[in-house]
């Protein structure tokens, strides 16, 4: 298991780290779902450098080079990526990035709204966000991505949300996601239909908690958990949880808490993308 990071540079920006693909390497679904979450982060909109170096880490397990897809005003990004050994289609959804307002306005806008696409209601700055980019990418899956065989989508953080939502569209997805925030009602969840929908929670992870139920929101999943350790256990319950939790933060605050460059806290430390990725690859 590659060693847990504390940095703000992980939670911050998780761009900057190399990828943890090899060359010709088959990743497992959880390798291949955790790893494409954090690439998300690339900056492919940007210089050339970063585009080449997405497309460089996608090669690497046998996809094309990627498509892009973003939206200036609402921030969003994504890219779309075609395996044709197996016509596997993956989609990563990019988070929040600290330095985009426009990220930062829809993660707060927690009103919901009707979700007219699927059923029930969701978080309003999460349906617009989505909806400057699903059209594009529904173009672009009916168009050069039409020949596949199964559909992965994923995100980390806003990323996840907007995973979840394009899998209320597409109803043969393949949905893991990493950090994921509660995306809308009760009748949206019981409504995805997605052939797998797996959602990581790793420990102390606070904005897996957000925004809060208040028989509003719910999760549509329940958690595939990580514990401090890196076990991964579904579905476990409520206890155990709080007492990992519990000894998870009291190490924490021995072991980094104060540090240079550290984040002060576990339960934000633990949102990083890396330290989710960190336990499905050796």
């Amino acid at each position: 298991m590659i060693a847990y990071d504390p940095s703000r540079t992980a939670l911050y920006s998780p761009e900057r780290a190399p990828t943890l693909f090899s060359a010709g390497m088959d990743p497992t679904l959880l390798q291949l779902a955790t790893e494409a979450s954090r690439l998300a982060y690339v900056r492919a909109e940007g210089p050339k450098a970063e585009a080449a170096r997405l497309a460089e880490a996608l090669a690497r397990v046998g996809f094309e080079a990627p498509r892009h897809f973003a939206d200036a005003a609402s921030g969003s990004q994504a890219f779309g990526a075609l395996r044709p050994r197996d016509g596997l289609v993956l989609v990563g959804f990019r988070g929040t990035q600290p330095d985009e307002v426009a990220d930062l306005a829809n993660d707060l806008n927690a009103l919901t709204t009707p979700w007219p696409e699927a059923t029930g209601r969701v978080h309003q700055g999460f349906a617009t966000a989505a909806r400057t980019l699903l059209p594009r990418l529904g173009h672009w899956l009916d168009g050069d991505a039409k020949p596949r065989s199964a559909l992965l989508l994923t995100g980390h953080s806003l990323g996840a949300a907007l995973a979840t939502l394009a899998a209320s569209v597409w109803a043969d997805a393949h949905l893991v996601t990493l950090g994921s925030p509660r995306v809308g009602d009760a009748a949206f969840a019981s409504g995805l239909r997605s052939a797998v929908n797996i959602r990581l929670v790793n420990c102390c992870d606070l904005v897996t908690d957000l925004p809060p139920s208040l028989q509003t929101y719910t999760h549509v999943a329940p958690a595939s958990y990580i514990t401090r350790d890196g076990e991964l256990v579904e579905r476990p319950d409520a206890a155990r949880v709080d007492e990992d939790r519990m000894r998870a933060r009291t190490a924490y605050f021995g072991e980094h808490a104060g540090r240079a460059g550290t984040v002060l806290l576990r339960d934000l430390a633990d949102h990083a993308p890396i330290n989710y990725a960190r336990v499905f690859f050796g």
